[in-house]
This record gives C-alpha cells, structure tokens and sequence, in this order.
C-alpha cells in the first residue's frame, strides 16, 4: 500500500466533492434534455443500455450494470415493463430466471437516448478535454472503480 503525504490527503476530499458535483451536475442537464425530448429521465435511459448490452439480460446484470440494488433494479425493469419498453422472458437454458428484453419501442427509445446522451456530453465536455486526456480520465475512473469492487 502506497502512503500519501498529509497535504495530499487533504486534498482527497475535495476531490470527492468536486466529483460529486461534477456527477449531479452532468445527471441534471443529461436529464432534463431526455426529459425535454423524449420523455423520459436518464435512470431509464441508463437501464436501457444495460438491457441493449446484456446478451439474455437479467435483474442481476442491471445491478452489476448501474452499481443499484436488487430492489432497485426489479422496481426499475417492473416500470419499463408497464410502460412497455421492456419485457420479460423465460431465460432460454435456466426455467427458474427470466431475462429482460427491449421491447420494439424500448430500442426505439434506447436509440434516441443515447444519440440525445452523446450529443448534451459533447456538448458540455467534449471541447474541454483532448481526446487523449479523456481516455486517460476515463482509464483513470475505470481503475478507481475496479479498486473499490475488489
């Protein structure tokens, strides 16, 4: 384990809340642009995606996908199911699971999501950052989250 100054631990904090608020910050206009355009919040956008990605989709995934819990995620897929942007199946070699599928309209609205998605972080931080300084951001996040996983 690698030991830090004082002064750089201090500092750690305020990382912390400047992440925070970058995070709330960038889910607040995301969402208030789907909203606005599609009707619909990122949270819903966010569990399309994992359903789009998931070959045979289950809850499971969808909370490995967006760091949510169980309950969350039943409740979650429970609404898109009634508003008819996913369904749920049997799963095709496990009779006690169901896997979670897209729906005509919910690829539909997975589609326009994610172009709205792009197009607002672009928007917002694409021209901040180099291409390269946001691979190493983006490298950075991932290896920040696999440590608080493992």
């Amino acid at each position: 384990m690698r030991y830090r100054s004082r002064s750089t631990m201090a500092d750690l904090p305020t990382l912390f809340a400047d992440l925070v608020r970058l995070e709330i910050e960038l889910w607040d206009a995301v969402e208030a642009r789907l909203r606005a355009e599609l009707g619909v919040g990122l949270g819903t956008a966010q569990t399309l995606a994992v359903v789009a990605d998931v070959e045979n989709c289950r809850v499971h995934d969808i909370v490995r996908g967006l760091s949510i819990t169980i309950g969350g995620a039943s409740k979650t897929v429970d609404r898109l199911e009634r508003n008819g942007l996913v369904a749920r199946r049997p799963h095709p070699s496990d009779r006690r699971s169901s896997v979670v599928a897209l729906t005509r309209a919910g690829a539909t609205t997975h589609a326009k999501a994610q172009r709205l998605i792009a197009a607002e972080l672009d928007a917002r931080i694409g021209g901040v950052l180099s291409d390269r300084a946001l691979d190493q951001l983006h490298r950075t996040i991932t290896r920040l989250r696999a440590a608080l996983a493992g």
